[in-house]
């Protein structure tokens, strides 16, 4: 509001500091028109009296009321102390005078006209006194009228502007309380409207988050709660003697307990480590590491486990080293996540593990990332249910999955995936999800580096 009356003020003193110097130029115009056709007529009249004094004296009195001072001047006397020389020597000639001088530093207009042989009379006005009257009070009136007029004006637009602001600042704070559903109005002008539909999208972006979040709870809390009942209930049946004491039992409670805690130790490492990918000190100690290799020994190391639950494991590796600058770490953990969800998902079914180097260098990089040579494509396939179409877009979404097919096939906590692409990410790859030949799910790995056969 304020400002609106700071621009009102700044207006009318920009009208006044344009128009004032405008007015003083057309009334001084307009003034000395008025002398040209006031001096005419009076060397007509005296003219028509012969110069006499008494008609000068009449005519005075006329023009003297109107600030206008006139004189009868003859070539024989002496000059007039008002009159400029140059006035003189003109009318001496019998031509007219149009000046205009400075006398006691203010501006005078001079009008004179030759009457008769040998006289002439001459006008003569002040500037201030011609146009006092178009800068006098009534141009102040009209200055104020429209300052006060834009104040007023500035006053309701600055309400109306403002209004749908204020309105925006308390959503944004019951947003920030937690109130969810918050929808402002989508009114003009533009920058408003643009500024609300900004809000809306905000809070309808804020009620899928929260809907995700606690949908991810629950999931986490449901998985952390059955491993958890499982090892209180062998530990209460073992502190209460209800167990039998052979070797047997006491082997096979083990391995449950063992089995159990392993499971709650996977879900709370795949959370720290999400955790740990949201900070600024997550770091990635890349080398040149031998990606056949590492796959070779992957597979290797989850042979044994894949092969208890009857899943086919095989292998599409390159026959050489295909060398790449990366985590070695970080990959390894990619592929254990992948593997480990195909053999859950994709029990006696096969599982591929497979190494490309396509001779096609693909798109370009991304922002942020860097190309150094053809990408490496490390893929898992598996043979299992698979996805369906819409799922492949977010299959890397916290809990996305698990929320899916919980009730219709063995799942985890789903975290596991968005671990992986969040991994990945940070190697500088890409992950996508598509469907495999074997009829299940493929996940592919895509880094760029520079890859050495």
């Amino acid at each position: 509001m304020l400002v609106t009356l700071l621009v009102a003020v700044v207006s009318v003193l920009a009208t006044a500091a344009v128009g004032v110097p405008l007015i003083r130029q057309a009334a001084t115009a307009h003034a000395r028109e008025s002398l040209r056709e006031q001096a005419d007529v009076a060397a007509a009249m005296l003219a028509a009296r012969e110069g006499r004094p008494a008609g000068v004296r009449q005519l005075g009195r006329l023009m003297r009321s109107n600030g206008i001072r006139i004189s009868l001047v003859h070539a024989h006397t002496p000059d007039r102390a008002w009159v400029p020389r140059a006035a003189m020597r003109r009318l001496g000639e019998g031509k007219p005078v149009h000046s205009r001088v400075t006398r006691n530093g203010e501006e005078v207009l001079f009008e004179a006209r030759p009457v008769g042989k040998a006289s002439g009379v001459v006008l003569a006005q002040r500037v201030s006194a011609a146009r006092g009257e178009t800068l006098g009070p009534g141009l102040v009136l009209a200055l104020l009228v429209g300052a006060l007029a834009g104040a007023v004006a500035g006053v309701f637009l600055a309400r109306g502007l403002s209004r749908p602001l204020r309105q925006a600042a308390r959503t944004a704070e019951r947003m920030r309380q937690g109130e969810r559903g918050c929808r402002m109005p989508l009114s003009p002008p533009a920058e408003v409207r643009e500024l609300s539909s900004a809000l809306n999208e905000l809070s309808a972006a804020l009620e899928v988050s929260e809907r995700r979040r606690q949908d991810f709870l629950m999931s986490v809390s449901h998985e952390l709660r059955t491993p958890l009942t499982t090892i209180r209930g062998y530990a209460e049946a073992l502190a209460d003697g209800v167990l039998s004491t052979d070797a047997e039992s006491a082997e096979g409670a083990g391995r449950t307990l063992v089995t159990e805690a392993k499971r709650l130790e996977r879900l709370v490492t795949d959370l720290l480590a999400l955790a740990r990918l949201q900070a600024d000190d997550f770091t990635v100690e890349q080398e040149e590491v031998d990606v056949t290799a590492l796959a070779a020994a992957a597979v290797t190391a989850w042979r044994p486990s894949l092969k208890g639950t009857g899943t086919q494991l095989r292998t599409e590796l390159p026959p050489h080293a295909v060398t790449l600058h990366t985590d070695p770490v970080r990959l390894r953990q990619v592929l254990d996540i992948l593997m480990e969800n195909a053999g859950r998902s994709a029990p006696h079914a096969p599982l591929v593990v497979a190494l490309a180097v396509p001779t096609d260098p693909g798109p370009g990089p991304g922002p942020g990332q860097r190309k150094t040579g053809s990408p490496v494509v490390l893929s898992v396939r598996d043979g299992g249910p698979g996805l369906r179409d819409e799922d492949l877009d977010v299959a890397f979404e916290r809990g996305r999955l698990h929320h899916r097919y919980r009730a219709s096939r063995p799942v985890g906590a789903g975290l596991g995936l968005a671990l992986a692409a969040q991994l990945v990410d940070k190697l500088g790859g890409t992950i996508t999800a598509a469907h495999a030949p074997e009829g299940g799910a493929c996940f592919s790995i895509r880094l760029s580096g520079s890859p050495l056969p």
